[in-house]
């Protein structure tokens, strides 16, 4: 392999090409034995996420929480909860981070907070049109008792999007907005004094070195006042929220001028602080987050739910270089969260295209995992070849598939008891990772103890110290990935040129030196022969490169540095 060299642009800030690595905190590495994962078992892991290669490190919310939605229903967005550890930790664990050349991005959760927040406490004891419940959605009902919801809106976890609240004397009282779970309150973000909270949070984490923000449905903290119905089949609901012009509570444009303070305070601080936005908007709108004032990068989650094929990919990859190029913002590249059926078992399928929730392929029948892994391996350089920043999530990189027969008094997901068990919800993709060992809980935490969702006995083939330094593991596979994206200077170019092939191929150029060819194909496809292969996902034999496998080449006369 040819050897590496550092190719960066000291003026070009280091979010723009950066590859992050997302932690859920709770499944990462369990440091005091308690089956959860906490900030000591991630400490003891930066080495590791050093030798991958990334630059930085998403942390999912570790704020106190009664995890009523794995940490995403906030009491205290400027603590940690006893499970992970201490602000004094965290301080340390950030401070440590950098010493290894790791940023440290956490995640903000802005549309709701826990319904044991101190603000919504004293919202439900005081009276109707009070200071206090305008920090939220607080409404009278429908009808001549006020017995049905204000309006016809829709929980995402299935059911109304509204509860009612009781009265201290008992008597049923007025309603409260939540787009989620009824433990997440919906706040109201034409309240002053929500927003200038939220400013104040963010200092905190900054003055403490943390380089950027992963903003939670960032889309929808702006709804329309009036809350003017829907009118839609909740069969309908999904899809709708696509298409629709004038959404009154998802990608509203109050949210703009939200963004555009939050750029100004972290524009005032040195170090090149990042957001980057969880926001399920139409492509076409999607810009519209990511221009000069507003935040730095956005999720593209077209290329996450893509199928695995050729035209498809092609496409979702044309328009979002298109459209982010209009605003002067690199594409946000990602394949797996800790909210979608991991890629080893959906690529397994025969239906590869995620669907509605996400998390929903299991419809399509049993995955095949050899399949997925052999797809996984060539989706993750197609990803990693692409101009832009990419995000990975925990456990992709050791091939892990998703756990789909957790016993049903395990799961944890509201949407599982909100749908009525219709919906298993995500804690497939959400088991805890396997480091090392023959048997539960590999290394996750000490022997004996128990994770908080079972491992599957065969992970103990895919755990990070049996694939460290075998030739041709997945561990393997990124981490020389993610070696050559940095150091050669092809990758450097923030544009492609898509190249003739036959329709199953897909070929790009990046300064005329650096090709990635996807064979997508179910026949081996002849490479050109005055290009050499610098990574392949697969081996490649007789110069031909087989099904669902994607070369990295290095050529055009050009010599690798």
């Amino acid at each position: 392999m040819p050897r590496t060299r550092i190719h960066r642009t000291p003026a070009t800030p280091w979010w723009r090409t950066a590859v992050s690595y997302q932690v859920y905190i709770r499944s990462f590495a369990d440091g005091n034995g308690d089956g959860i994962g906490d900030i000591a078992g991630l400490r003891a892991r930066l080495p590791y996420l050093k030798e991958l290669g990334v630059d930085a490190v998403w942390v999912t919310p570790w704020y106190p929480s009664p995890m009523k939605d794995g940490g995403y229903d906030v009491a205290d967005y400027r603590g940690i909860d006893p499970s992970f550890g201490t602000l004094a930790e965290a301080e340390e664990m950030i401070a440590e981070a950098h010493t290894h050349g790791i940023r440290v991005l956490l995640d903000i959760v802005p549309n709701h907070t826990s319904d044991q927040h101190a603000w919504f406490t004293e919202a439900l004891a005081a009276p109707p049109g009070s200071p206090e419940r305008d920090r939220y959605h607080f409404r009278d009902g429908r009808g001549p008792d006020g017995s049905l919801p204000p309006n016809d809106w829709r929980s995402r976890f299935g059911g109304s999007a509204w509860t009612r609240t009781t009265d201290p004397d008992g008597s049923p009282g007025q309603w409260y907005l939540h787009l989620f779970a009824p433990e997440q309150p919906d706040l109201n973000w034409a309240s002053r004094e929500v927003r200038a909270e939220f400013e104040s949070i963010l200092r905190f984490w900054f003055d403490r070195g943390v380089d950027g923000f992963r903003i939670d449905v960032a889309h929808g903290l702006a709804k329309d006042p009036a809350l003017p119905d829907l009118g839609v089949p909740e069969g309908m609901l999904f899809e709708h929220e696509r298409h629709r012009e004038g959404h009154p509570h998802w990608d509203h444009d109050g949210v703009h001028e939200i963004y555009q303070t939050w750029r100004k305070i972290a524009d005032s601080y040195a170090g090149d602080r990042v957001f980057v936005a969880e926001a399920h908007v139409r492509e076409d709108r999607l810009a519209n987050y990511l221009r000069a004032d507003e935040l730095h990068t956005a999720f593209n989650f077209p290329f996450l739910t893509a199928p695995w094929e050729p035209e498809a990919l092609r496409t979702v990859i044309d328009r979002n270089l298109s459209s982010h190029a209009a605003v002067g913002a690199p594409a946000t590249w990602v394949l797996a969260n800790h909210d979608v059926t991991r890629q080893v078992t959906r690529y397994g399928r025969s239906r590869t295209m995620l669907g509605e929730h996400g998390y929903d392929t299991a419809a399509s029948g049993p995955a095949d995992h050899d399949l997925g892994t052999r797809r996984a391996r060539a989706a993750a350089l197609l990803m990693l070849a692409l101009p832009g920043n990419a995000y990975l999530y925990q456990g992709e990189e050791l091939g892990l598939w998703e756990v789909e027969d957790i016993p049903e008094d395990l799961l944890r997901d509201p949407r599982w008891k909100r749908t009525g068990g219709a919906v298993r919800g995500r804690d497939g993709c959400r088991v805890p990772m396997p480091w090392s060992g023959t048997e539960a809980p590999f290394g996750f935490g000490p022997r004996g103890s128990k994770p908080w969702l079972p491992q599957p006995r065969e992970w103990h083939g895919r755990t990070a110290q049996r694939q460290s330094g075998t030739p041709g593991s997945m561990l393997e596979l990124y981490r020389s990935a993610l070696r050559l994206r940095r150091g050669q200077r092809g990758f450097a170019a923030e544009s492609l040129r898509w190249l003739e092939t036959p329709p199953d191929i897909l070929a790009f150029e990046r300064a005329t030196v650096l090709r990635c060819v996807v064979n997508l194909s179910a026949e081996p496809y002849p490479l050109p022969k005055n290009w050499g292969v610098l990574l392949s996902s697969d081996r490649i034999e007789s110069g031909k490169l087989p099904p669902d496998t994607t070369a990295w080449l290095w050529g055009g006369g050009a010599r690798a540095v």
